[in-house]
């Protein structure tokens, strides 16, 4: 039998037409956003529209589909290296954007100010530049904020917020996923801070309202989270129709919340402040007692590492905690943000109901 290159175009292109047809079949035709995040920088999610960050919510649950649930091979990092730029220790973070960047087919180079010259014979200015010629994006996690502003000025390449003072970006994005996952929806949820006004709870502020989230927040006396980003929120939640309260008291801020979130009250570089902060939370301490003003269906978040004077372990190692689970799906944002920095790639399964 002579071969046919006619007949064996038309099989190919037949091939590719089912495959999209079984695409179809299976996972109905993708939703379309028009949003476009590539060569983006992620520094705080203030810069992110509820569009955007659905999309990157959607991101990530389709990579977790796709790669963990359905053993497929997504080498979209292929060729690409990331520069993980790191002066506080980690371990989810660090973890997280390691192992995925290297599953996505990936280079992960994890430096310490030890490793490099970073503030010690070389400026920001100049890391920023050199890296930018080296690596393909830049995950940061920094003390001061103002270094990422830095960093985004001097380099050519997407940089990304680890962690800094001000904000931690990915851990939220990971909070959202988790709820996403459990509740089917984030649309309509109550969110209950209990703790210190920090980096996290910014992040929380900077996002929730978008995606149609109440927020509580209760803070003692003199912690309370950062005036102008308060004005912020204020003004996201008058935009998005959303309830903001901000108390000292943790269970009129528990009172019928769907999640109960909290964090460490002594951060990274806090330790001096010890004493005096332990004395101000006390009584900030969730418990099941704190969960009986909640909703029927509250759970528990926590961004870890966690110590009991935060929580106790009742409520920590209940079935209501989805710790674990929030800590695994950092890895599975960090890879969404990752791809939707630096491909062209969208996602194939259906869009979530956010």
């Amino acid at each position: 039998m002579l071969f046919n290159m006619r007949n064996f175009f038309s099989i190919a292109k037949l091939t590719q037409t089912s495959k999209q047809l079984l695409r179809h079949f299976w996972y109905g035709p993708p939703a379309q956003m028009n949003v476009h995040l590539k060569g983006r920088d992620l520094l705080t999610l203030q810069n992110y529209t509820a569009d955007e960050l659905k999309y990157l919510l959607w991101m990530a649950s389709d990579l977790k589909q796709r790669i963990q649930h359905k053993g497929e091979y997504l080498p979209l990092m292929q060729g690409k290296s990331l520069a993980m730029i790191f002066e506080k220790r980690s371990t989810r973070t660090r973890l997280s954007a390691e192992t995925g960047f290297a599953l996505l087919g990936g280079h992960p180079s994890f430096l310490t100010t030890q490793d490099i010259h970073l503030g010690t014979n070389e400026s920001l200015t100049d890391t920023a530049r050199v890296l930018s010629s080296m690596t393909n994006a830049i995950l940061a996690r920094v003390y001061k904020h103002d270094d990422l502003d830095l960093m985004t000025k001097e380099a050519t390449i997407p940089i990304i917020n680890g962690l800094s003072d001000l904000y931690h970006p990915l851990q939220i994005l990971a909070d959202y996923l988790t709820l996403q996952e459990h509740y089917g929806g984030l649309n309509g949820l109550t969110i209950t801070w209990i703790g210190d006004g920090n980096n996290v709870l910014h992040s929380i502020m900077m996002s929730a309202a978008k995606l149609g989230m109440h927020l509580h927040i209760a803070t003692p006396k003199g912690f309370e989270p950062d005036l102008r980003i308060t004005k912020i929120t204020e003004q996201y939640s008058k935009e998005h129709g959303t309830k903001l309260l901000l108390t000292t008291d943790p269970l009129e801020a528990a009172d019928s919340a769907n999640v109960l979130v909290t964090d460490t009250w002594i951060s990274m570089g806090q330790e001096e402040e010890k004493k005096e902060r332990l004395k101000a939370f006390q009584g900030y301490q969730i418990t099941m007692q704190t969960a009986k003003s909640a909703a029927s269906n509250w759970t528990f978040l926590h961004c870890l590492p966690r110590k009991p004077e935060e929580v106790d372990d009742e409520v920590f190692y209940s079935p209501r905690s989805l710790v674990f689970q929030e800590a695994e799906n950092r890895k599975w944002t960090i890879m969404a943000v990752v791809v939707s920095l630096l491909t062209d790639y969208s996602p194939q399964l259906q869009k979530p109901t956010f």
